[in-house]
């Protein structure tokens, strides 16, 4: 936001150097940027931040000045005479979207005489870097600068049936905009029309068809509030920005809409001698809800800030800013925050703005706060045990961005394919705009990063929401966990299990074949604890693997970190050291292919009695003599009792249990 320095003393008194000034300003929120000569007017950049649109006009900044530096604030009256005919006369509006426009007037000026600004209008626009254009745009300009307050003009003339209607785009329509450019226009957008088609996208741009002209005698004068989130919809939509669409999707005052219409009016009967300014305003407008007290306990200043500020000098402050006090006394100041203050609506902010204006170089550095630390909630200890069980295994943490390219953006499973992902439109975001659907993806454009730098194995893993298209419109963003690592499946299942150990989390996991578009056939698998998913995991598809330029073969998991916190167990239970000694066995089971390891351990802790402890796998064996349709299936059995040694017979006994189980289930044999 530029102010000018010559266009600030028609508002507050400037006795104070400019830099002066601008340390002043920078300290309470509106950070110089920079200060240039322009011909002898002092151009002034400062940084707004979006909840203090009420500066993003000169009034707005002035008022700041006259309250940091206690000097009277002039606004102009903006009282302009008129006389002929009443509005009424000349134009009608109507609005047809009022929950995208609440508040629409327009004013009528006649025997308007379109030319050149006089020097002052122009040098005062070219020090905030607008081109002079005509004395009737430059007006709308100036007063929008002025008070933030967008305006725009039409040529009455060119309005066909001399009326606006505020509506939605209908298919199909089109507008050639003020930049000479044509646009498409959707259902979805809000246009200013006239009684046949549109002429100006509402709070972004007015149309070329109506703009002020040479010729121009007549003029319809618009100044109006708009939904930001449609004009930011607009905007995007189309990458078109303006001026006017900056202020738009901000906060605006509810109420300088009728002031800004006067002003302008007022200007151009100084600017454009014998014209006339026709009584009456066209004012469409939804009412408007009264603000709510905002109560300050005084207590809470010196609680916040460490410091002791005055009731008096609180009081002051406060209604320096503009709010109305409704009651004060020793403990408690009630007030009402201007319609220009939007942001101003708890207890918090009223004790920021007290900071400010009083100055934050005033509060002690070295005033002890009283702070307590607040425990670690249920969440953040489990990702903590999450981060340590995964470091440990020689993983690092990686943080990528939710919103990525459509390469990345593909879900883990073929579940919700077909839907197309969540998208942002933001003039910054022209590839990577897709809320990404999974964080394995992610994680291998990481893997590609280190690889081209001479990680030939980075193993990571990564903590984040994943956004699901979800059936009302909005997304389902649920919490997962990621883990890529240069090991084949089982490797990868070894990291699950470690880390579900580290958790304390004592359902068994299984893992059932699956399809997924991320990994190669035959190879993934959904990793189950007890009857609940818990995620994905697979060897990644060698094409995968050549789209994203990886050099080396990978495997990747992706947890659903929701049961994961349901689970896992954050203090240990304390458990003693078995006093008596394990008995291990090996079997080799030969049985069809399409049995998993998954199928045959559920049968073994099924039938392995009281003393079995857990089953391991250790390889497959297919091909030889045991034909296309068979394989070979070794693996290893725990037994363990706590209150005494097991036998030879009472394990033998169990083996053979386990055997006779797995014949009958599932067709197995001893191999020989």
């Amino acid at each position: 936001m530029i102010v000018s320095w010559n266009q600030l003393t028609d508002y507050v008194r400037l006795d104070m150097p400019v830099e002066a000034l601008a340390e002043r300003l920078a300290l309470t929120g509106l950070n110089h940027e920079s200060t240039e000569d322009v011909g002898g007017d002092l151009a002034i950049d400062l940084e707004v931040t979006s909840n203090r649109s009420d500066c993003l006009g000169q009034i707005g900044v002035a008022r700041e000045i006259s309250v940091l530096f206690d000097r009277p604030l002039r606004v102009p009256s903006a009282t302009p005479k008129t006389s002929g005919e009443p509005v009424e006369s000349f134009a009608a509006l109507s609005v047809e979207a009022p929950d995208l426009c609440p508040r629409f007037t327009a004013r009528v000026m006649t025997g308007v005489k379109v030319g050149e600004s006089p020097w002052w209008m122009r040098k005062r626009l070219e020090t905030l870097g607008v081109r002079p254009v005509s004395n009737v745009v430059d007006v709308t300009n100036y007063v929008m600068f002025e008070c933030g307050q967008p305006l725009h003009a039409y040529d009455l003339d060119r309005l066909e049936g001399r009326r606006l209607v505020v509506r939605k785009a209908r298919p199909g329509e089109k507008l050639t905009a003020i930049n000479g450019k044509q646009y498409p226009l959707d259902p979805e957008m809000l246009v200013i029309a006239d009684a046949e088609r549109p002429v100006g996208l509402a709070g972004v741009m007015g149309g070329l068809d109506t703009e002020i002209g040479p010729g121009t005698t007549n003029v319809l004068i618009e100044a109006a509030r708009f939904d930001a989130m449609s004009v930011r919809r607009t905007s995007r939509a189309l990458g078109l920005f303006s001026p006017s669409s900056f202020r738009f999707e901000r906060p605006l005052d509810p109420e300088v809409a009728d002031w800004a219409s006067r002003r302008t009016g007022e200007l151009i009967l100084e600017l454009c001698p014998g014209s006339v300014l026709h009584p009456g305003v066209i004012d469409v407008a939804a009412p408007v809800a009264p603000r709510e007290p905002v109560v300050l306990r005084l207590a809470q200043i010196p609680r916040v800030l460490g410091i002791e500020v005055e009731p008096s000098e609180v009081r002051r402050i406060l209604e320096a800013l503009g709010l109305r006090v409704l009651e004060a006394d020793g403990q408690v100041v009630k007030v009402i925050p201007p319609t220009w203050r939007a942001d101003l609506e708890r207890e918090i902010d009223l004790i920021e703005e007290v900071a400010r204006i009083h100055g934050y170089e005033k509060i002690v550095e070295d005033r002890p706060i009283p702070v307590a630390s607040a425990p670690r909630g249920r969440r953040e200890r489990v990702e903590s045990a999450i981060r340590d069980a995964l470091t440990a295994q020689g993983l690092d943490e990686a943080v990528t961005f939710s919103l990525v390219e459509d390469a990345l953006a593909g879900p883990i499973t073929a579940e919700g394919a077909d839907a197309p992902p969540l998208r942002v439109s933001h003039s910054s975001r022209k590839v990577e705009n897709a809320l990404r659907r999974g964080l394995a993806p992610s994680l291998l454009s990481v893997r590609r990063h280190n690889e081209a730098h001479g990680v030939a194995d980075a193993r990571v893993f990564e903590i984040a929401d994943v956004y699901l298209p979800g059936k009302d419109g909005l997304p389902d963003e649920p919490a997962r966990l990621a883990i890529v690592a240069g090991s084949d499946f089982r490797g990868v299942k070894g990291i699950v299990e470690t880390l579900l150990r580290r958790l304390l989390i004592a359902e068994p996991l299984s893992a059932r074949p699956a399809d997924s578009p991320l990994f190669a056939a035959g190879r993934s698998a959904e990793l189950w604890l007890g009857d609940q998913r818990l995620g994905w995991m697979g060897e990644v598809d060698a094409e995968i693997a050549r789209k994203f330029e990886l050099r080396n073969a990978c495997s990747a998991a992706e947890l659903e970190l929701g049961l994961l916190l349901e689970k896992a167990r954050t203090v240990a239970q304390y458990r003693p050291l078995p006093s008596y000694p394990a008995v291990v066995r090996d079997l080799s089971l030969v049985l069809d292919r399409s049995v998993s390891w998954a199928e045959l351990e559920a049968v073994v802790r099924e039938h392995a009695g009281a003393s079995f402890r857990e089953a391991h796998y250790l390889d497959t064996f297919r091909g030889g003599n045991l034909g296309d349709d068979r394989q070979s299936v070794h693996f290893g059995m725990t037994f363990r009792r706590d209150d005494r040694t097991l036998t030879g017979e009472e394990v033998d006994a169990a083996v053979k249990d386990v055997v006779e189980a797995c014949s009958r289930k599932l067709g197995a044999t001893l191999r020989a």
